[in-house]
């Protein structure tokens, strides 16, 4: 018998486990060679894994800590049942009439799937009258049933969402099969083959009824469920060679895409920064990419102990998702809004719930993981569970095996509880145009779009009203808050869609695609419209931008972020006639923004605000909701107008600074005005049904305290430009303090933005247009971002990147002293000119990843701003 990855872990020194820990490689899988005495104990491993995973494990179940999960799986087992028994015509379950729903055949598919598991967990409650054999029975009946009147029929089937006919009822299905198995050889032979026929031709969108790797349906998240399923499939058939390519398959969505290279020319999956998209352009960690590494996770537990997981480092892999692309996405237990697509609609998920997956994959890929990259990955379970602001259920884990492990990780004392964060995080995923901003006290989210990256994500009746989640909207995550106050989908049904934190947007009414069309999508096949096609997805779902410029630098914890804000590319597609006339599509306003990302400030700089069509704009510098529920939460708006004079509620006003504070959860935020702008604030109530973002959301109302901080610009105005700054967790004084500085803004054109921060040495940067500019004393050659540094002791550190991800080379001059090259990285060369030094960076297929160089000179001057002048271009 094998022994296992993880037996011999268990018993080498720890000063040994990089020997035997498999190294990086690349993701392909050579052809594997086993006697049929070796394939059918690999198989058989296969299916105790599963089973295993699924219903749990007498020891595991022992557990008195799983008793509350082993209760869940017989009382959902028992109201199956019960529905079971209660079908009326048409019906398998009561209340899913079947024949042209495919969401009721999937739903039916998984009561079955949640009697048979009662009927495996150890130690669990039988979930009906008579023995286990005759539930299974049961099982396979319903199993035959709907097989034989709702889904064999391949000229009758594939009709509503693909996904349920290549996906959600294969997994179902194949789960079932796994589970009773043995039954199924006793009582009715033929029908694992026969199911596992009808999947096979259900996979339309893949190759002579298997995976087609250069099929846009089969990538991420989507490829990792099918070849999951197909695995599962090859071990209940005994199939070696279904299992053989499912692994292999399997395998590339551990690549990391290179854009410049794609395999397959595919763009789902995870980059060299940690962004993760799905749909081919969808910013999507916080749903896609969560069932990825659920599913890569269990991956690995299944394969464990058989010669298919041989020579492959998974676990590696997977946990490099986890440190860099979803650890800076949670904060305090919530994943953040920016990365959820159109599950930001939900109200059957919260963030909390959302980040509960997240946890269980990582406990149970630090069972896997050696030394102290597992001491790591469980003390980021104990710190999520320390610092979240929900209790974790583990009950609704899906494995009761890693209910078990999670209470053992929470009582090892010699464990202790740690974010994989630094305190102080800044991360720029350029790639999928997203932007994290961490602090102690704080978290600020930022979500841009381009050419590159979807504007936002429609899809059935989800996310109804989304139009501008991706212009320049905010998050600004407070600590110590219950995020469902402040966040979720109850912000999206209260606050206004035109008015979403830091979004530039035309005063109209736009109406929703069931408003406009009668149905869930726009239905024109004789155009090339149909429910999931490639027009629907470009158009419809999830338009990119039509131009514009996205992207951003990051200098330690310090970022930059840039954003020139166009149509999408409907609009444009629609302005050039070659959509249908029938189609309707809107125009954008218009601003060149950047966000300079500091230690207590967000520096917003803002200009060519306003609508080359003449509409009135407003410009939402901040949206916050509150409850509003007992006296205790009471919101108070305080501030000081530009002549010093105290200031307080709502209405326009020239302000100086403005101080948000709810009673309630304890919370603040203060906004400090850096121009002559007079902002309007607004707080309002609000009644709203969550039916307004999702036509499934129950028609459940909303009340909340809409706060909103804008700027206005009327009908016909000329374009504007506007510069503010948010201050977290801001009190009065540290407010008041602002008219001595530090911030003072160098440039705000729709060429040249920038900001110094005198305390911090720091100059920031972003050129949009082509030409030389000037900040400071920094000067640019075309489109970039650079962040300047400068030292007391002499040093100056600077951080140069490509927003544009188009260029090849990107030039800096900083003026003044002469600096000499300290540490740089690859691609950057420090020359000294005539008054100055120049850094130029070889930025060619770096997709707006930032370069850094530490230089050194004399020490900077007490009390002198790195950078003493003005700016011009």
């Amino acid at each position: 018998m094998r022994m296992t990855r993880r037996a011999l872990l268990s018993i080498v020194p720890a000063a040994t486990l990089s020997a035997v820990a498999p190294p990086q490689r690349a993701w392909s899988q050579a052809p594997r060679e086993a006697t049929p005495g070796e394939a059918a104990e690999d198989q058989a491993t296969l299916i105790g894994n599963t089973v295993a995973v699924l219903a749990g494990t007498a020891d595991s179940n022992a557990r008195p800590e799983v008793a509350a999960k082993l209760a869940a799986i017989a009382s959902t087992a028992k109201a199956r049942l019960a529905a079971l028994d209660g079908a009326g015509s048409g019906e398998l379950f009561r209340g899913l009439p079947l024949g042209s729903s495919d969401t009721n055949l999937t739903t039916s598919f998984q009561y079955l799937y949640e009697i048979a598991l009662a009927t495996r967990a150890p130690g669990g409650a039988a979930p009906g009258a008579g023995d286990d054999t005759a539930v299974q029975r049961r099982v396979i009946d319903g199993l035959v049933r709907l097989h034989d009147d709702y889904y064999g029929d391949q000229s009758k089937g594939y009709y509503g969402n693909w996904f349920n006919w290549e996906i959600g009822i294969s997994s179902q299905l194949t789960r079932t099969l796994v589970l009773l198995k043995d039954e199924l050889t006793a009582y009715r032979p033929d029908l694992t083959a026969t199911c596992v026929a009808s999947m096979d031709a259900y996979l339309r969108n893949g190759k002579a009824g298997d995976v087609d790797l250069d099929s846009r349906f089969h990538t991420g998240a989507n490829l990792a469920d099918i070849t999951t399923n197909r695995i599962l499939q090859g071990a209940v058939l005994g199939d070696e060679a279904r299992i053989t390519k499912a692994v292999a398959d399997q395998l590339t969505v551990l690549t990391t895409i290179d854009p410049y290279h794609l395999s397959h020319n595919v763009t789902d999956g995870f980059y060299a920064d940690g962004s993760f998209i799905q749909h081919a352009s969808v910013a999507y960690t916080g749903s896609y990419g969560k069932g990825l590494l659920t599913r890569m996770v269990q991956a690995i537990k299944i394969l464990e102990g058989t010669g298919y997981a041989q020579g492959q480092d998974r676990v590696g892999a997977v946990r490099n998702w986890v440190v860099r692309g979803f650890a800076p996405l949670v904060f305090e237990g919530w994943m953040m809004e920016i990365v959820k697509g159109r599950g930001v609609s939900r109200s059957t998920t919260t963030g909390y719930t959302d980040v509960a997956e997240v946890v269980e994959a990582v406990v149970d890929l630090s069972g896997y993981a050696a030394g102290a990259d597992a001491t790591a990955l469980k003390g980021y379970v104990k710190f999520v569970r320390q610092n979240s602001r929900a209790t974790l259920d583990p009950a609704r884990f899906l494995s009761p095996v890693s209910v078990a492990r999670y209470a053992d990780i929470l009582a090892d004392t010699g464990i202790p509880a740690k974010d994989l964060n630094p305190a102080e995080r800044h991360v720029a995923f350029n790639a999928m145009d997203k932007t994290v901003h961490r602090r102690p006290g704080y978290a600020f989210a930022l979500a841009r779009s381009s050419p590159r990256i979807s504007k936002y994500e429609y899809m059935n009746g989800e996310n109804l009203m989304p139009w501008f989640q991706g212009d320049g909207a905010h998050y600004l995550y407070l600590s110590g808050q219950d995020q469902t106050q402040a966040f979720g989908v109850d912000y999206f049904t209260t606050v206004s869609p035109y008015r979403l934190a830091g979004v530039t947007a035309p005063v109209e009414t736009r109406r929703t695609v069931p408003e406009l069309y009668g149905g869930l999508w726009y239905d024109n096949p004789e155009r090339g419209f149909t429910s999931s096609s490639e027009s629907q997805n470009t158009y419809v779902y999830f338009p990119r931008g039509a131009g514009g410029l996205s992207g951003g630098a990051c200098l330690g914890a310090y970022g930059a972020a840039g954003l020139v804000q166009a149509d999408d590319v409907a609009y444009a597609a629609q302005q050039a006639g070659t959509l249908p006339d029938d189609f309707v599509a809107y125009r954008n306003a218009r601003a060149t923004k950047s966000w300079f990302m500091l230690d207590d400030e967000i520096v917003v700089l803002a200009a060519g605000v306003g609508d080359p069509a003449g509409r009135a704009v407003t410009t939402t510098i901040d949206s916050r909701v509150s409850r509003l529920a007992r006296p205790a939460d009471t919101v108070t708006l305080t501030g000081r107008l530009r002549d010093g004079t105290p200031w307080s509620g709502t209405g326009t006003a020239p302000l100086a600074w403005l101080r948000y504070a709810d009673a309630g959860q304890g919370t603040a935020v203060g906004y400090v005005f850096l121009d002559g702008r007079r902002p309007t604030v607004a707080l309002e109530t609000v009644t709203r049904s969550r039916r307004a973002v999702r036509v499934s959301n129950p028609d459940t109302m909303v009340t909340k305290q809409v706060f909103s901080v804008s700027v206005e610009q009327p009908a016909g105005a000329p374009a504007t430009s506007m510069a503010y700054a948010l201050v977290p967790n801001a009190s009065e004084r540290q407010l008041m303090a602002y008219a001595d500085g530090p911030m003072s803004v160098l440039a705000n054109t729709a060429r040249v933005q920038a900001v110094r921060h005198e305390g911090l040495g720091l100059i920031a940067v972003n050129v949009f247009a082509p030409g030389h500019h000037h900040a400071g004393h920094l000067s640019m050659d075309g489109p970039a971002s650079v962040i300047l540094r400068e030292g007391r002791d002499g040093t100056v550190s600077v951080a140069v990147a490509d927003p544009t991800t188009e260029r090849d080379t990107v030039s800096v001059v900083i003026r003044g002293r002469a600096l000499r090259a300290g540490s740089v990285d690859e691609g950057v060369r420090v020359d000294r000119l005539p008054g100055g030094t120049r850094i130029r960076v070889a930025t060619r297929h770096s997709y707006g990843r930032s370069f850094t160089a530490t230089l050194r000179g004399r020490r900077r001057a007490e009390g002198r701003p790195a950078g003493s002048q003005r700016a011009d271009g």
